[in-house]
């Protein structure tokens, strides 16, 4: 079972204090590099202008910069503490796309649904500490079996958070269209279709 959360505005939530303290926390960095890093984050400015008019500009004290090099680096700093309350299953993470995956036998498929159900309580916990949250209406339950087995597929909801998911057929996944049976299909008409 394949677990996609998605983030309501990541990189935009990302507090500059916190993030400026996950570098030395969780990997031991300090001196010229947090340095560096405080640089581009602090002393940033806002403002809106209209045709004729400019607001008076305003501190940035959240978010990192989207299209730079650093924002995905940056956002992974801030959340690599998040990949280690997985534990029983697999995350996966990629800037603001997280997964959380783990497989199982068709008649143990209720216990990972648990499992998947527990762990996402603990990623909510922890989001919500750290200023992020979940968009329930983009976030997908995928199963994937062989062909042969898609009728052993649960169809049953999965409780993610205080939501209730439906298992979807296909999902695009950073890019790449997964069927349930991986047989690529949906990926391939819509690469033949563009």
């Amino acid at each position: 079972m394949l677990t996609l959360l998605d983030l309501s505005a990541a990189f935009d939530s990302v507090d500059h204090d916190t993030l400026l303290k996950r570098p030395q926390k969780s990997y031991g960095l300090g001196g010229q590099v947090l340095n560096w890093f405080a640089s581009y984050l602090c002393s940033r400015v806002q403002h809106v202008r209209t045709s004729a008019a400019c607001s008076t500009p305003s501190a940035v004290l959240y978010g990192v910069p989207q299209g730079s090099v650093l924002g995905p680096i940056l956002f992974l700093l801030y959340t690599a503490d998040l990949l280690q309350l997985v534990k029983q299953l697999i995350p996966h993470a990629y800037a603001d796309d997280t997964q959380i995956y783990g497989f199982c036998r068709p008649a143990d498929s209720a216990d990972l649904c648990d499992k998947v159900s527990i762990c996402v309580d603990e990623v909510l916990a922890w989001m919500a500490s750290n200023r992020l949250q979940l968009n329930h209406a983009k976030t997908e339950v995928l199963w994937c079996t062989s062909s042969r087995r898609q009728h052993q597929i649960p169809s049953a909801r999965v409780r993610i958070g205080t939501t209730h998911v439906q298992p979807v057929s296909s999902t695009r996944d950073l890019g790449v269209y997964i069927d349930t049976d991986m047989s690529m299909r949906t990926h391939v008409t819509a690469v033949v279709r563009a």
